[in-house]
């Protein structure tokens, strides 16, 4: 016997997802119009006086632009509700459109390491003025409120995208202060640091999108989610129930599938049984609200 959800119980979660997918989308679309004043700020500074390490922090800054239309679109796909072709619905979108930021990410390091590997080669000495360091300073004050603002929503929201996101304007963050500390030294005159700057801003670039891959191969190829013990405690606090085995959980941490195996007593009838399934099913959900979908296979305790 197997007791779980039907496609019209995640159907009824569709209302609650396309809520939500709204709710990060508007999210996406305010941060978008910041990215963008932030990229061109920072590309037209690092234009005029030909500093790499600027130029290069100015199109980090633009692929968060770009990451964020990914997202926008991720979201908007994910929030689609579960259909014939989908029966477990379309979240993994919105994973994919984190894989789509960290394709972005690998981009633009590629091209800072380009561009500071040139500037290492061919020398130069870029122009500093007042409005370079009052351009950066504005720059990083608005990425400083992009993050605060996004991590605040992801977290409550619980959305991937908007967490990635603010992984990658935090490595802006970084990488602009970073700038801003080799900016000083090359008006002192140590026009090296401007080269040795944009390759620390391929180490930051690096390590977020190690962090990224992390989080996204890890909904991508099933890892667990929530903690056997966890579940295993709550299962038996049901008193019908002898034990349970073959608990598996799987998804991202505000969508879960779980499925087990149950053991109740042989002799217990076929309803009986059926409503002690349901018990376990609604006392995992209650415990455990990011379960969305439960099967519980019910069988009796093995010899």
């Amino acid at each position: 016997m197997v007791a779980g959800s039907t496609r019209n119980d995640l159907l009824e979660t569709h209302g609650h997802s396309a809520a939500r997918a709204a709710d990060v989308a508007t999210v996406l679309s305010r941060v978008l119009y910041l990215n963008f004043l932030v990229a061109a700020a920072k590309i037209a500074l690092g234009l005029s006086p030909g500093a790499v390490s600027v130029l290069t922090d100015g199109f980090h800054s633009l692929t968060d632009t770009a990451s964020n239309i990914v997202g926008i679109i991720g979201v908007r796909a994910a929030s689609a509700p579960p259909d014939g072709d989908h029966p477990y619905g379309h979240r993994k979108f919105e994973t994919m459109a984190s894989v789509g930021i960290l394709i972005f990410l690998l981009l633009v390091l590629r091209e800072v390491l380009s561009a500071a590997w040139e500037r290492f080669r061919t020398g130069g000495e870029p122009t500093i003025t007042p409005l370079t360091f009052i351009v950066m300073a504005g720059t990083f004050a608005v990425n400083v409120g992009v993050v605060l603002y996004e991590r605040r929503a992801g977290r409550r929201l619980h959305s991937e995208v908007l967490l990635a996101d603010a992984h990658h304007t935090m490595s802006d963050l970084m990488t602009s202060a970073t700038v801003i500390a080799a900016l000083i030294g090359v008006s002192f005159g140590y026009h090296e640091l401007d080269p040795l700057a944009a390759v620390v801003v391929a180490g930051f670039i690096g390590y977020a999108c190690w962090e990224i891959f992390q989080s996204t191969s890890g909904i991508l190829a099933d890892r667990i989610v929530i903690p056997e013990d966890a579940l295993m405690a709550v299962v038996k606090s049901v008193p019908e129930v002898i034990g349970a085995e073959k608990i598996r959980t799987r998804g991202s941490a505000d969508f879960v599938f779980l499925d087990l195996h149950v053991w109740l007593p042989a002799e217990m009838s076929l309803d009986e049984a059926h409503h002690v399934s349901h018990v376990v099913k609604d006392r995992l959900m209650e415990h455990f609200p990011q379960i969305k979908d439960a099967i519980i296979h019910i069988e009796p305790p093995p010899d």
